[in-house]
């Protein structure tokens, strides 16, 4: 560890000291999200979380909630020390502009809600320094002025980038002059900040982050006013806890040439994982583990943190057959046309199931 920094009394920004040699297998784009595990922990606490820096800037930087009870959040409250080690899988994720998306002048909308403002501050830093056309406004929802995360470096974009950034605080336990500032970020407050301050039309994307709920409000929204449903990007606290989600149960295309792999003769189907440019078989249960599971018991390797569908982390292209997925919070509908599915959600629903972790 190379800072421990106090951003409220229930959270702390995690600055890593990367090896020179590692810096380029480290470096991130805007908005991906590294894996860290913690060995001093049983058999090793795996959580993801976002990045907060913006990418090129050479710095690996994540915020951390205190959660009550939280196994990794509480680890690092009471234990972890300067000068620590923890294990970090390199930067992995889709949620923030590509870099072609950079190249010209864009206006990005970016709602957050509490820590959902980590992988949002990345995408901010990164598009108000990469395009100096492009501008950002940023909807910021917290309780009270004192559990916003990351407030002085919000402040420190907003000196630096003052004619194209500006932030809205929506503060719901906190009264303040304008009542529309004041309360719960829900459908209706988004809708009267879209109407009032921010037009829909006048904004080409839009990022949220923040809890499912919230989530599906504020993109009905969007839509209901003439948002573009491929321009409203969203990805979900990943610490919501999975098993509390509303289960999608998602079916896929078919993958690539999937004519020998229709159909289901037997209890479980032969799945082939390439993985690190190596070939993995296995047998998977129709009605069992997921296939990420599956695959750890062959692949120690295998890339995974959550478990929920919520981080993306185990996403892989279906090359060949079909599978069903109980949840896919990570993927956007592209995504999933595109052939990407999430192992840990992920169930052959064929005989022969290929999934390509090195796309």
């Amino acid at each position: 560890m190379a800072a421990i920094d106090r951003l409220t009394e229930d959270s702390v920004a995690l600055t890593f000291a990367v090896p020179p040699e590692l810096a380029e297998a480290y470096a991130h784009t805007a908005g991906q999200h590294v894996a860290v595990v913690a060995p001093q922990v049983g058999d090793g606490l795996r959580r993801s979380y976002s990045i907060c820096t913006a990418a090129g800037s050479g710095v690996l930087r994540i915020g951390v909630k205190l959660l009550p009870g939280g196994g990794f959040s509480g680890f690092v409250a009471d234990k972890l020390e300067l000068g620590d080690r923890l294990e970090v899988l390199t930067p992995v994720g889709h949620f923030g502009p590509a870099d072609v998306e950079l190249e010209a002048a864009r206006a990005c909308g970016l709602v957050a809600a509490g820590s959902g403002i980590t992988p949002l501050l990345s995408i901010a830093a990164t598009v108000l320094a990469e395009q100096p056309l492009s501008t950002v406004t940023l909807i910021y929802a917290n309780r009270t002025a004192r559990s916003v995360m990351f407030a002085e470096e919000v402040a420190d974009l907003k000196d630096r980038f003052t004619s194209r950034l500006r932030v809205v605080h929506v503060l719901s336990r906190e009264p303040g002059a304008v009542e529309l500032l004041s309360g719960r970020l829900d459908r209706d407050r988004m809708g009267r900040l879209l109407d009032v301050m921010v037009p829909v039309d006048s904004v080409d994307t839009w990022y949220l982050c923040g809890p499912h709920a919230m989530l599906t409000e504020l993109r009905d929204v969007l839509v209901q006013r003439g948002a573009d449903d491929a321009d409203v990007h969203s990805e979900l606290f990943h610490a919501d806890a999975p098993e509390l989600l509303p289960r999608q149960g998602v079916r896929t295309p078919s993958g690539g040439d999937s004519s020998a792999g229709r159909g289901r003769a037997g209890p479980g189907a032969q799945v082939e994982v390439q993985l690190d440019g190596r070939r993995s078989a296995l047998q998977v249960p129709f009605d069992g583990p997921s296939v990420l599971e599956a695959a750890l018991a062959v692949r120690a390797d295998a890339p995974y943190s959550c478990r929920g569908g919520v981080c993306g982390t185990c996403r892989a292209r279906l090359v060949q057959g079909t599978v069903r997925m109980d949840h896919a919070y990570a993927l956007e509908p592209g995504d999933i046309a595109d052939g990407f599915v999430l192992t840990c959600q992920s169930h052959p629903t064929s005989d022969r199931v290929v999934l390509d972790f090195d796309v």
